[in-house]
């Protein structure tokens, strides 16, 4: 049984067009094409372009992926291989081909496909890679955001992708938790608190804000999302924090009053806001608007130490 190039573009979730492009510049073609025949893809041709693919999602290059595929023997599938599921030629995933990450850097293009392939194992892979060689804010402002950005693109584009989004959401979630050292002996005395505004459940910003202080020897304490405005007091009150940073994502969870009914304790507290839905809103003093993740880890970090 021998596939189309639509088919085959279809089972590998990627456009016709590509599929052209490494036939002519790398030799993955349909193995039987002759010219004035339409292209048709065997069994251990679609097996090739499946190596490729996997390769892509670990982060290799077209070059370098194509010459694997191309240097690693596929055997033959059996007979009864060639029907039903296998070769399942229903309609294309809704919501495009890709995701456009145009400008961005080779570990950002991989991230986006392993994301987009659903493969969380590739994804927290080339996570870690990326968190142990270029450490956290680089990563999240040159890998995570821009994947982020797209994938949210994309389902506004076609109301897709949804399943996608969580799932990459919860892998840079656990990459960064584990990424993240233990503060044994906090250079802070007094520790800094951070959590989402009342009712905001956004709270994955935190994480890396987290990290990239626990990794300058900063201590503090994650309260995670959705927490009650009473419980927020009783934290600060019990804790006595030297900071204490509020996330708000949404403008409509982005309260000043918040800010301005926390309890009064003995010794100061450095408030801070970030996130987006405090971008226009007002901020009252004495908190002090973060703008970026490297300027909320120094400006944090010079609070407290």
């Amino acid at each position: 049984m021998t596939l189309s190039v639509a088919a085959v573009a279809r089972r590998l979730g990627i456009a016709p067009a590509t599929l052209r492009t490494w036939d002519r510049r790398y030799g993955l073609g349909p193995g039987d094409h002759t010219t004035g025949r339409h292209r048709k893809y065997g069994p251990q041709d679609v097996a090739r372009l499946e190596l490729m693919q996997r390769a892509l999602l670990r982060g290799a290059s077209s070059a370098e992926a194509a010459k694997y595929a191309l240097s690693n023997a596929v055997p033959a599938p059996r007979a009864a291989g060639l029907t039903g599921g296998e070769f399942d030629t229903g309609s294309a995933p809704p919501g495009g081909r890709g995701l456009k990450l145009a400008g961005t850097n080779r570990r950002a293009r991989g991230v986006g496909r392993a994301a987009l392939a659903m493969d969380s194992g590739a994804l927290q892979s080339l996570l870690a890679a990326a968190l142990a060689a270029d450490g956290v804010v680089t990563t999240w402002n040159d890998v995570v955001r821009p994947v982020m950005a797209a994938i949210a693109a994309r389902w506004e584009h076609s109301g897709a992708g949804v399943e996608v989004s969580h799932l990459f959401e919860e892998c840079v979630l656990a990459s960064l938790v584990r990424a993240t050292p233990v503060v044994a002996q906090p250079r802070n005395h007094r520790p800094v608190l951070l959590t989402c505004m009342p009712d905001e459940r956004h709270n994955l910003p935190l994480y890396p804000l987290a990290a990239a202080l626990a990794e300058r020897g900063v201590g503090v304490r994650q309260l995670g999302a959705s927490l009650p405005l009473a419980a927020l007091g009783s934290a600060v009150r019990r804790t006595a924090p030297a900071a204490v940073v509020l996330w708000a994502q949404l403008p409509r969870y982005a309260d000043p009053g918040v800010i301005t009914s926390l309890p009064r304790t003995r010794q100061q507290v450095r408030l801070f806001v970030g996130g987006p839905g405090w971008e226009r809103g007002v901020v009252p003093a004495p908190a002090e608007r973060l703008s970026t993740l490297e300027g909320a880890v120094d400006a944090v970090e010079r609070a407290v130490c």
